[in-house]
């Protein structure tokens, strides 16, 4: 009898067994290949053909390979070229060999798959869920801003960077997750090099964690070095020759180069679908439209073409045309059609594109740059990086030989471009990153484990911007407006705009604004009916800016029931105006879960808008320009020159405008901009304000008028309070009781609403006039003041020894919230209009006066008993040391 050969035990016997294990606890039917383990239906025919596509990708003969290197390391940096099947196959791998039940066994955890961008996520795992038989939305989900398609049975989870991030705000060690896998690692998105710095920190906390970076460049070597040496594991990408072309000058419009480009690829090359960049929504779908009319104007000397866009906005259903087949030829033997993708650089490497054969680039692509020291960010129109352009020829030679026509010079790809795109990172606003870093409880960001550390101005000026917001207070520390801020996935401009616009009693209009500027831009204007769409716009329009224009849009498309054929009609983007209208559900759920007030003042108020345009200024107070005498506007602070965009729907120049963007051209521009007040700047955020370090500008010596002429008002109403102080007692004694006069006279001395005093006061000077409004009593006792016992010897202004009444009320009507206590005030005068008549007679109110005393605020309560208790000889005089020396303050005169 022979010895029986034993075979060596391979990791697929583990993973088998791991699988067996899974497929146990899932429901599943171990030992069979026609049942799905993951929803316990049979698999269908399409499972096995695109199965066996799947096994035709590169990266599926290094399966066990990758397998077996995870297995040993905790972290794993993968470099595999677009094409490799990284992306769809390795989270797939992972679950299969990956125990995903947590150590308690009551649930079952996830893999996420980070994307750098919202189509990648949506695509991908679209294309993933189909690989494994089941519904997208179920065990294969996704998760953007704004959108989560996923469920209690999601195993396999596809999100942006961003949203893990925000994840991490509730989940510091992201415990929901098995294994993390940080796709396009290469693209060094802000967010994607704060996760960098995060797992780290997890790692530690958490060895049953797993992360897997992957990246299409070679700059893997970084990510292996900050990463401490973790393995680095190569997959080749399925690349044929491609042929690289050059122009001989520079284009002067690299969009109708690219357009002649297209047509002469249609016209004189074999079969094979092309794929073009451009920078944004705008130049691809006017691409996309000359495109198809130009090559119909050749007629049947061509065959057919099928212009298909691409940008991250584009609703799912128009993503996946990229994936569908060249049209047919017009006839039987006809000349073969073409498919032309129009993208951004989303197809550089996120998403990858059968059939591509010839590849357009014009070397540009938008990036974000921010300057701290006049803090502008904007996206510019800028050139790509050599990495980029090696990516983007790279789309040519998937499926065979293929042609890459560079827009650009030799010379200028050798001389002019970086070698690689500079991380976000380098070049972004750093605000809304170091909010959630203070959220996440990071309080030392001079020592984050940035790959690649920002300049120190640049965390300084997010620091300071934050602290102006009120997230932040002088020391550094998150406020608790600030942790509120934090949770709305907005800036924190418009986060603050939308926590305080409750304040301004607009919370609902708010809201519609915040989410109008969330979406892309609403409306429609087709080269071939401009002026119509213009006509449309200006219908909407509203004379005091863009931001009041887009909450009327708003507000016609749900009273028109959100019907598409109005949006049609009016020349408005119906998908997003849907999706504004998803987001601010998602706010208000938000607002709700912090109990924030929704409200909105009434329509026919001439408050209305005022209110609207105040607390808008209230989270963009740091984004405002002045109309200069020259004609131009000059930013407020950092005096830079701009210009109203063409798109304004405002009706005239306002002195004050704010804004929500800057955007850098050959002219630098403004755009959705509204009308403002200066007093407002001086009203609402005189901490910004502060003319003491202000720059000399013509905004400037406005301001400081605005300032004297605020100072002036108070002084010329506090002579008109002292003067009718006496008036307001002697009217007080005649109301109620000498028992309660004290108590009412003192309630009465703190009216501190200067400009709303003198009206009222004129209505007392009738002799004999014994019947007070409910509104007029109101506005007298605007206050009940914040009384203390000591006070400060510079309080005694004429240097008496003593502190007057009106020394007394002039320092301790500082720091009250009036409005706060004047809505308590209100409440408890109702109580005693008992007919309703907005009436309080002195015979009610000696009736109640003892209930009225237990109405009162507790803080004048407090008061009272702090009077009595150092009153001691009751003659309405408190006698205190101050400096060794008995000084008198009068309470009462």
């Amino acid at each position: 009898m022979g010895t029986e050969r034993r075979r060596k035990l391979s990791l697929f016997d583990v993973v088998d067994d791991t699988v067996g294990k899974m497929a146990k606890s899932n429901g599943g039917f171990v030992g069979s290949n026609l049942i799905n383990r993951w929803n316990g239906k049979p698999f269908s025919q399409r499972y096995h053909d695109i199965l066996e596509k799947r096994k035709t990708l590169p990266v599926w003969h290094q399966k066990e390979e990758f397998l077996q290197v995870l297995k040993d390391n905790q972290t794993l940096i993968l470099v595999g070229e677009t094409g490799s099947g990284k992306t769809t196959q390795i989270p797939q791998f992972v679950l299969e060999a990956v125990d995903i039940e947590s150590p308690d066994k009551r649930r079952k955890m996830m893999i996420a798959c980070t994307q750098p961008r919202r189509v990648a996520a949506m695509s991908v795992s679209r294309r993933v869920a189909e690989e494994m038989d089941v519904n997208i939305g179920e065990e294969v989900g996704y998760s953007i801003r704004f959108e989560d398609c996923s469920s209690a049975r999601t195993v396999l989870k596809y999100l942006t960077d961003g949203m893990l991030l925000r994840e991490a705000m509730t989940d510091p060690l992201l415990e929901r997750y098995k294994v993390i896998i940080l796709d396009e690692a290469h693209e060094r998105t802000l967010a994607t090099d704060v996760l960098f710095g995060l797992l780290k920190e997890v790692l530690r906390n958490r060895p049953d964690m797993k992360l897997v970076v992957m990246s299409a460049t070679l700059e893997a070597e970084k990510f292996q070095g900050y990463f401490s040496g973790a393995p680095l594991m190569k997959v080749p990408g399925r690349l044929h020759p491609v042929e690289i072309f050059y122009t001989q000058e520079p284009e002067r419009d690299y969009l109708e180069a690219a357009i002649r480009t297209v047509v002469q690829i249609h016209k004189d090359e074999p079969p094979g679908d092309i794929l073009v960049f451009l920078t944004g929504e705008e130049e691809i779908e006017d691409a996309c439209r000359k495109i198809s009319k130009e090559i119909s104007n050749l007629g049947d000397q061509v065959g057919p073409v099928k212009a298909v866009p691409l940008y991250s906005t584009l609703p799912p259903a128009m993503q996946q045309k990229i994936f569908e087949p060249a049209p047919p030829p017009l006839k039987e033997g006809g000349q073969p059609g073409r498919k032309i993708v129009i993208s951004t650089n989303i197809a550089e490497t996120s998403l990858t594109i059968d059939g591509i054969v010839y590849v357009i680039d014009p070397g540009f692509a938008k990036q974000k740059v921010y300057n701290p020291r006049v803090r502008v960010e904007s996206l510019l129109v800028s050139p790509i990086s050599k990495a980029s352009a090696h990516q983007r020829s790279g789309r040519a030679g998937r499926t065979q030989p293929g042609k890459c026509f560079r827009l650009y010079t030799e010379r200028s790809f050798n001389n002019d471009l970086q070698p690689q795109t500079y991380p976000e990172i380098l070049r972004s606003n750093l605000a809304n990153t170091v909010l959630t870093l203070k959220k996440l409880g990071i309080d030392d960001l001079v020592h984050f484990d940035f790959m690649d550390p920002p300049a120190p101005e640049t965390l300084m000026r997010a620091l300071e911007v934050l602290n102006y917001l009120g997230a932040l207070d002088d020391d550094g520390n998150l406020t608790k407006l600030g942790e509120i801020m934090s949770e709305f996935p907005l800036d924190p401009q418009m986060s603050k705009m939308l926590v305080v616009s409750p304040e301004f009693n607009c919370s609902n209009e708010i809201l519609s604004v915040s989410a109008m500027l969330s979406v892309p831009n609403c409306f429609v204007r087709p080269r071939e009916a401009q002026k119509a769409a213009d006509e449309a716009k200006a219908r909407f329009g509203h004379i005091d800016g863009d931001h009041l224009t887009l909450l009327n849009v708003y507000h016609a498309y749900k009273q028109n029931n959100e019907d598409p054929s109005w949006c049609y009609d009016n020349f408005v983007n119906h998908r997003a105006l849907k999706a504004a209208d998803n987001v601010r559900q998602q706010l208000v759920r938000i607002m709700a879960r912090f109990n924030l007030k929704l409200c909105s003042t009434d329509f026919n108020s001439r408050d209305y808008y005022v209110n609207i345009r105040k607390a808008m200024l209230a989270g963009y107070f740091m984004q405002v320009a002045h109309l200069e005498r020259t004609g131009h506007y000059l930013t407020v602070k950092d005096n830079q020159v701009v210009h109203l965009h063409p798109s304004n729907c405002l009706d005239h120049k306002p002195d004050w405008v704010i804004y929500n963007e800057y955007v850098l051209t050959s002219r630098n521009f403004i755009r959705t901009v509204t009308d403002i007040r200066g007093e407002w700047l001086v009203d609402i955020a005189p901490h910004y304000y502060d003319l003491s370090n202000f720059p000399q500008c013509e905004a400037k010596r406005v301001l400081e008028k605005l300032y004297k002429k605020r100072e002036k008002e108070k002084e010329e109403a506090r002579s008109q309070y002292m003067i009718g102080c006496s008036l307001v007692v002697e009217i007080t004694s005649s109301l109620v009781s000498s028992k309660w006069c004290d108590v009412w006279t003192e309630a009465l001395s703190c009216v501190c609403e200067w400009g709303e005093l003198e009206h009222v006061l004129k209505k007392f000077k009738v002799k004999g006039y014994r019947k007070i409004s409910t509104s007029e009593l109101g506005l007298m006792m605007k206050s009940l003041g914040k009384v203390t016992t000591k006070q400060e010897v510079d309080g005694d202004g004429n240097n008496d020894g003593c502190i007057n009444l009106q020394e007394y009320i002039k320092l301790n009507t500082k720091g009250v919230d009036f409005d706060e206590v004047m809505e308590n005030l209100k409440d408890t005068l109702s109580i005693f209009d008992m007919d309703k008549n907005k009436f309080i007679t002195a015979e009610k109110l000696n009736t109640e006066a003892e209930s009225l005393r237990e109405e009162c605020s507790l803080e004048y309560r407090r008061m009272i008993d702090d009077i009595n208790k150092y009153d001691n000889n009751n003659d309405h005089t408190i006698t205190m040391s101050i400096n060794n020396n008995n000084t008198s303050i009068i309470i009462y005169s």
